[in-house]
């Protein structure tokens, strides 16, 4: 049997879809890099959500990330109030940004992992 997919999920997901398309067309802070949402975790009472975020380009500055971080979070009343334009919901949660490492530490685990494979195939090749 499937998995049920939740109120909360569906109504996470409706926000990313809503959250890119507003920080990309209505933020006008020339100081927000390229920001990816990478995932939105609604709580069940809708009243807070956790909204997840990568910054293209800047894995390794972390003092270029709590900016951007501290930017988004300065917008997170004025977003809020343009979803509760655009979705028909009773209360929208509010918007805390919290910067997703998953992406940055999936590229290390890869790279590590093609040194190894690259290591393995010249020690096979001086055998």
């Amino acid at each position: 049997m499937a998995k049920e997919y939740s109120r909360t999920q569906r109504i996470g997901d409706q926000m990313q879809r809503e959250l890119a398309r507003m920080i990309q067309r209505e933020i006008k802070d020339p100081r927000l890099d390229l920001v990816t949402l990478t995932g939105i975790e609604v709580s069940r009472d809708l009243s807070h959500a956790r909204v997840f975020f990568t910054v293209m380009g800047q894995d390794d500055d972390a003092q270029k990330i709590a900016f951007n971080q501290e930017i988004l979070n300065e917008s997170a009343g004025y977003l809020r109030m343009l979803l509760g334009k655009s979705l028909k919901l009773r209360t929208i949660p509010q918007l805390h940004f919290h910067y997703d490492e998953s992406v940055s530490r999936g590229a290390h685990l890869s790279a590590l992992i093609e040194r190894a494979v690259a290591e393995d195939r010249r020690h096979q090749d001086e055998e």
